[in-house]
């Protein structure tokens, strides 16, 4: 069945082979070395259905992780449908860094509080709802879809310090201060070739595109986070590869200090930082 799959979608994806394992392993509830040590093991009619029925759906370019309904990230899978933007390994940047600045700062139990701003699946802040359990998360985002999305997820992982609240980015915050407020915000250019291309032809618009240069959201919430950021606080924000040095504009003219750009692991510019006084 894997060879078959291969033969279909070899002129659909470039990584044929691993989507297959994937879609199969699904279906039989195996991993890739099950299936590739058994390869001559049979499955059943209904199996098989199922599997060219998920071929069918990749070889339309339908992303892997829609199909299955999950993708996984930082340490666990996470629930994923359309309504949702999939999770990506350079993202975890940001885990990794907001749980270094938390142990390397001497936040008190008070304090301990973020802020994931356009959470989506839930992934960045369940993944830190889990390893800071003594820190309250806020998980915000404008899309009803989305946040009933992250919800279950957070069931499903089972971490219980975390809010999650419908919101235009700070607009339902009222007064709150966060001691870190983190966000993956749409930073694509409307007018990016790259959004008529693989998977982002069926993820959601608004959860990717940002106006005429991708920052336009960037620009928003760099000018309101420090209202909403405590004494010393800090704001982290994923962008393009590209969009570095922009951003540590927008940081620098908005009275940042301690300014920064972290690399993904591609070695890519993708997250820029600033503290406040």
């Amino acid at each position: 069945m894997l060879r078959e799959g291969q033969i279909q979608l070899k002129d659909q994806s470039p990584s044929a082979a691993e989507d297959c394992e994937i879609l199969l392993g699904q279906i039989l509830s195996k991993n890739s070395a099950w299936l590739i040590t058994h390869g001559d093991r049979l499955i059943t009619s209904e199996q098989t259905l199922a599997f060219r029925a998920h071929l069918q759906r990749r070889s339309a370019g339908e992303p892997v992780a829609y199909i299955i309904g999950q993708r996984a990230f930082w340490e666990h899978h996470f629930e994923v449908n359309p309504s949702v933007l999939i999770p990506r390994p350079e993202s975890e940047i940001l885990v990794e860094l907001v749980v270094q600045i938390v142990s390397e700062q001497a936040f008190t139990s008070e304090s301990q509080s973020i802020a994931d701003l356009g959470t989506g699946s839930g992934a960045i802040a369940i993944s830190l709802a889990h390893e800071l359990p003594q820190t309250d998360i806020i998980a915000v985002d404008v899309s009803v879809d989305a946040l009933a999305v992250a919800r279950r997820n957070a069931d499903n992982i089972g971490v219980t310090n975390i809010t999650f609240i419908e919101s235009d980015w700070f607009s339902q915050l009222d007064e709150q201060r966060f001691s870190i407020i983190v966000t993956n915000p749409p930073y694509i250019a409307t007018d990016d070739p790259h959004l008529a291309r693989g998977d982002l032809r069926f993820e959601p618009i608004d959860a990717l595109t940002a106006g005429p240069e991708g920052i336009d959201d960037i620009h928003k919430i760099v000018n309101q986070s420090k209202a909403y950021l405590q004494p010393l606080g800090h704001l982290l924000v994923e962008h393009g590869f590209e969009q570095g040095a922009a951003v540590r504009k927008l940081f620098s003219d908005a009275g940042f200090k301690d300014i920064a750009t972290h690399r993904d692991i591609a070695g890519l510019e993708r997250v820029s930082c600033g503290s406040i006084g």
